[in-house]
């Protein structure tokens, strides 16, 4: 939609008028699990800045983006879709537990699944499927662009959200309604997503001298139920028994332990490890370290407060109306987020040992994947421990 150019001028130009004209416009998505709930929410988000005597010019830029894209010119799609796959194979190594940490989650989540699918080992598989698909069947291709931007562009199924003064909002109003009214309005079709979620035990090469080793779970499906203390607890086991164990004995880079409060799925991953049993030795041991913790006052003071850090972090306003979205999205409210404010300036050493509980519960069904080098995944598959399947993503 950026990249392209629109019927009125090329890609050039439109760079050029956006940043000449506004404080920036850019593409994200945004999937999510909805609270209480399996199901998920994806969005397509166009995100732009302006002040407000810009505003009716950003607002014709994305009446422009929208309505009359050109999505015909084969060579500048090609490039880049090239462009795409190259950027995602230079992430995989520096980022690889970010990449490991979703290809986990998969299995768990449909909302992490559909993330995969879009930025993910499995994009990057779509990515190089694309490219050839571009040189030979284009027109293919480009029927598949126009009936997405066809689907998508729905003032029905359409969420806009605006950060701005209140009484600035009185001299935008009527320049936002012409140009909602300006939006194909029809009945959205939804359709149910059928996952090939990745469950697989899975060892995946690349060409570096480092592993990421991630181990994940479910808790939600063992009968856990979220409580504030959990961002206490999972904070406290990164920087004590993961950093012991991971980062200062196994030699690795970093470990990480990460909680979805809305899926339940639990991840633990290391970063640039030089070891692979070890660190699976130590997320097994995981489960053990808190169900037998014993913190001092002062101890679990300094974790709750370094938890409640986390959760009310300092925003600008455009992070601020960003994230209401997106809590809207999601099924989250403001009552619902000052219990959890409660819950862990509540926390106590009793919630640390039945998360451990837990954890050793949901261990029985954890799944293990593993991003690292050929030789190392070898010789873990030559183990038969899981019954890993190897592929190589580099």
């Amino acid at each position: 939609l950026l990249e392209m150019g629109t019927e009125k001028e090329d890609y050039v130009s439109l760079t050029q008028r956006i940043s000449r004209k506004t404080g920036g416009i850019h593409t994200a998505l945004h999937t999510s699990v909805v609270k209480n709930s399996e199901k998920s929410t994806a969005w397509m988000l166009l995100r732009g800045k302006a002040m407000v005597r810009q505003v009716e010019e950003l607002l014709a830029i994305l009446q422009d983006i929208l309505l009359a894209p050109r999505l015909d010119d084969q060579v500048r799609f090609r490039q880049m879709v090239l462009e795409s796959k190259a950027r995602l194979e230079h992430a995989i190594i520096p980022s690889g537990h970010h990449i490991l940490d979703l290809r986990l989650r998969t299995a768990f989540s449909e909302a992490d699944w559909v993330a995969e699918q879009m930025s993910g080992i499995s994009y990057l598989l779509f990515l190089r499927e694309l490219e050839e698909r571009v040189e030979k069947d284009w027109v293919q291709v480009l029927s598949a662009l126009e009936k997405i931007r066809e689907l998508l562009i729905n003032r029905h199924a359409l969420l806009l959200n605006i950060t701005v003064d209140e009484k600035k909002w009185l001299q935008i109003q009527a320049q936002v309604e012409a140009f909602l009214d300006s939006l194909p309005y029809f009945e959205p079709i939804l359709h149910s997503w059928k996952p090939r979620k990745s469950s697989d035990f899975e060892g995946l090469t690349i060409p570096a001298q480092v592993n990421y080793v991630g181990k994940g779970m479910n808790l939600f499906s063992h009968g856990y139920r979220f409580h504030g203390s959990a961002h206490v607890i999972t904070r406290y086991l990164r920087n004590s028994w993961l950093w012991e164990k991971v980062r200062v004995e196994g030699g690795a880079y970093g470990a990480f332990c990460l909680f979805d409060r809305l899926s339940g799925v639990l991840t633990l991953v290391s970063y640039r490890d030089p070891n692979i049993f070890k660190t699976l030795e130590a997320f097994e041991g995981a489960a053990g370290f808190l169900k037998g913790l014993d913190l001092s006052a002062t101890e679990l003071t300094r974790a709750i407060v370094g938890a409640i850090g986390d959760i009310d972090r300092y925003q600008l306003p455009d992070a601020k109306g960003y994230t209401s979205m997106v809590r809207y999205l999601s099924g989250e409210t403001e009552p619902e987020r000052q219990r959890i404010r409660e819950e862990v300036l509540g926390t106590t050493v009793q919630d640390f040992n039945s998360f451990g509980a837990v954890l050793e519960e949901g261990a029985e069904s954890a799944l293990v994947k593993i991003l690292g080098p050929k030789s190392a995944i070898e010789e873990v598959a030559a183990k038969k421990r899981w019954g890993l399947k190897v592929f190589d993503v580099l």
